[in-house]
């Protein structure tokens, strides 16, 4: 059985990682808008990696007989002042998440909900991978400057990015 606050917090992530899902499907918006198609589709992606999110945690409570309650999804930002300025929006929103992902670990560790914990393993260490890679392309914007070609190349690299569905939903969608 789900102890009631950790499934209302959970609930609460649903709703951020549809939120976030939003914002990215807005910044592949703004790179279409801006030329830049590869990276439209490496925050396509994001979108889809958020949206599995989401299913892991609805499936989640749902497994351990719970009630998901979701909510309207708030409105998300649509421009931005530059290629740097979207991805340097992205690791200020990754590092937002993994606060929120650690406050609800701590109220697992509260609540002495060990499954949840365990649940909650996964998301912490994507949380790590989600940074980083936002970093590293704030990094590589950042050297690369105004270079054309630069930019054209790194559109193309990120373009390259595949979809690849969350490890734990192992085919429950």
């Amino acid at each position: 059985m789900l102890n009631k606050k950790v499934e209302e917090a959970l609930n609460a992530q649903i709703n951020a990682e549809m939120w976030s899902a939003y914002l990215y499907l807005s910044m592949a918006a703004y790179c279409h808008a801006e030329g830049q198609p590869g990276m439209a589709k490496w925050f396509e992606v994001q979108f889809q990696e958020e949206q599995d999110h989401a299913k892991i945690l609805f499936n989640y409570i749902n497994s351990r007989n719970g009630r998901v309650e979701l909510k309207a999804i708030d409105e998300v930002p649509t421009k931005w002042d530059s290629i740097l300025d979207v991805f340097k929006s992205t690791l200020k929103h990754e590092q937002k998440v993994t606060g929120m992902i650690n406050d609800l670990y701590a109220l697992t560790h509260e609540q002495n909900d060990f499954a949840t914990q365990s649940m909650l393993k996964w998301f912490i260490d994507e949380q790590v991978e989600e940074e980083e890679t936002a970093q590293t392309i704030i990094d590589n914007i950042k050297m690369i400057k105004d270079n054309g070609y630069g930019i054209y190349m790194l559109d193309k690299e990120l373009g390259a990015r595949t979809y690849t569905q969350a490890a734990p939903l192992n085919g429950s969608l």
